[in-house]
């Protein structure tokens, strides 16, 4: 399996990211050929090598033709969504371009209080911006990367000037985007994340903070604008490869508290609370207490990063008076999703794979049961069709 990992020691935006794939062999000739197929003029892009702090990287630029310097014509989600769609792109490209910008689209409905299609991009509607993110799922088809992970992320602090008056820094759609995630901050007084950067890395990345074994093939390093003389101003990439047969392996935190005065009706609806909320898992030990009390040890797993949210749920949904918590390592298989099809409709499975050989396949529960209930056929039948099918 290839895999990629961001290293944002300086942050991360959308030319930065086009530059670091480029150093890592994308092609010049590939991205504009590629980018020719979309409707879009008035632009040219160009690459050259740049040194930051003696370290030396690829910068990407994008040049726009017509209108004023420094101009940028601003349009609504729903159009750069037709644009993309009615591109020559391969699906691939056209899929992931379009979840980037589904999920920028997404951030700034919240902040602004406006429907997604209507959000009108400033910064992300912009020629270079959709260049820069068009650009970089073309990277990501091309070089063949299949998982990526992020390393580093760091925040600048300070203040931007925008369309809407000067704001702090991080950018609001830049914490929007990044909700959920660890966060670092540096004490660089400028924008490091930009919304692109953070929207291209929140796309691609499924686990932050999370180092897997790499046999690094490639190193890149993308440029950004700013030449600052203590750090260098880069986004550091590297690709390579992993056995997709080796176990994975993360860091989950462990909650629990004994419960002895609660009644049982309650935990349905507490374990649903639960997983709606972020927990991984969630189950129910029978223990006695002092004076032979029969009582319930509850335990959920969960990320560092839900950590205080979820001991907070526990607090109010339940008797509790304390939460003990600790964090532990796991191995785990690797797990795929596929959608099948059988007879009686199409089933989601879970594949999960490991060292020597170790398979297992999971129909979806929930994609059986609603077929057994809509079609009558027995829920057997159905989840055994699915995973022979898988």
């Amino acid at each position: 399996m290839k895999i990629a990992y961001f290293d944002c020691f300086n942050g991360i935006s959308g030319d930065m990211t086009v530059g670091a794939f480029l150093d890592t062999g994308l092609k010049m000739e590939v991205l504009k050929k590629q980018l020719r197929s979309i409707d879009l003029k008035g632009y040219e892009i160009c690459a050259g090598k740049v040194s930051r702090c003696g370290i030396t990287g690829t910068k990407f630029d994008v040049i726009i033709k017509s209108g004023r310097p420094g101009h940028h014509a601003h349009t609504t989600y729903g159009h750069i969504r037709r644009l993309i769609g009615k591109s020559g792109l391969n699906n691939k490209v056209k899929g992931l371009a379009l979840s980037i910008f589904r999920k920028l689209a997404s951030a700034e409905a919240r902040i602004h209080g406006v429907k997604e299609d209507n959000v009108r991009f400033h910064e992300a509607g912009a020629v270079d911006s959709i260049v820069d993110i068009v650009s970089s799922s073309i990277a990501v088809t091309f070089l063949g990367i299949e998982k990526f992970y992020c390393i580093n992320l760091r925040l600048g602090q300070g203040n931007i000037r925008t369309r809407h008056g000067e704001l702090p820094l991080p950018a609001p759609a830049v914490l929007e985007l990044l909700k959920g995630k660890p966060l670092r901050f540096s004490d660089q007084e400028y924008e490091l994340v930009t919304p692109t950067g953070a929207a291209i890395l929140t796309t691609l990345v499924e686990e932050f903070d999370v180092r897997p074994d790499i046999n690094v093939e490639r190193i890149g390093y993308g440029a950004g604008t700013i030449d600052p003389e203590t750090t260098p101003n880069m986004l550091r990439v590297f690709v390579g490869t992993r056995q997709a047969a080796a176990l994975d392996k993360d860091e989950i935190m462990v909650l629990e508290t004994n419960i002895d005065d609660m009644s049982p009706v309650y935990y349905e609806y507490l374990m649903e609370k639960l997983f709606k909320n972020g927990a991984l898992d969630v189950y129910m030990t029978p223990i006695y207490m002092k004076k032979t009390r029969p009582a319930v040890l509850l335990t959920v797993l969960a990320g560092e990063d839900n950590l205080d949210h979820l001991t907070s749920l526990l607090m109010r949904e339940t008797t509790t008076s304390g939460v003990r918590y600790s964090k532990v390592q796991r191995n785990k298989l690797n797990r795929l999703i596929k959608t099948v099809k059988t007879r009686h409709g199409n089933v989601k499975v879970k594949i999960n794979t490991g060292t020597g050989g170790i398979r297992t396949v999971s129909p979806e529960y929930e994609d059986c049961k609603d077929l057994a209930l809509k079609t009558g056929v027995p829920f057997k039948i159905i989840y055994n069709e699915a995973q022979n099918k898988a």
